[in-house]
């Protein structure tokens, strides 16, 4: 499974470990992801989504409805 945020579309980006001597070795750093159910009160269904905690956040400012129309008419399967 892709480590992407369904809402947001956060994914892994790449740095640097850095040591004492300031050698540079290749590390990632990973959305802190969150497999979470919702119900959704329109369709009387739940729903799960791969969310980030910043997606998360999205979700409760806007609405988990409105949220959902918006991926699905982007194209995903929900």
């Amino acid at each position: 499974m892709a480590r992407v945020c369904q809402v947001t579309g956060k994914k892994p980006i790449t740095g640097h470990h850095v040591s004492f001597s300031n050698i540079k070795t290749n590390r990632r750093f990973l959305p802190n992801l969150q497999k979470k159910r919702f119900f959704l009160a329109e369709e009387d269904k739940w729903i799960s989504l791969k969310v980030s905690t910043d997606g998360l956040r999205t979700i409760n400012k806007r609405g988990l409805y409105a949220v959902v129309k918006e991926l699905r008419a982007a194209g995903q399967a929900i």
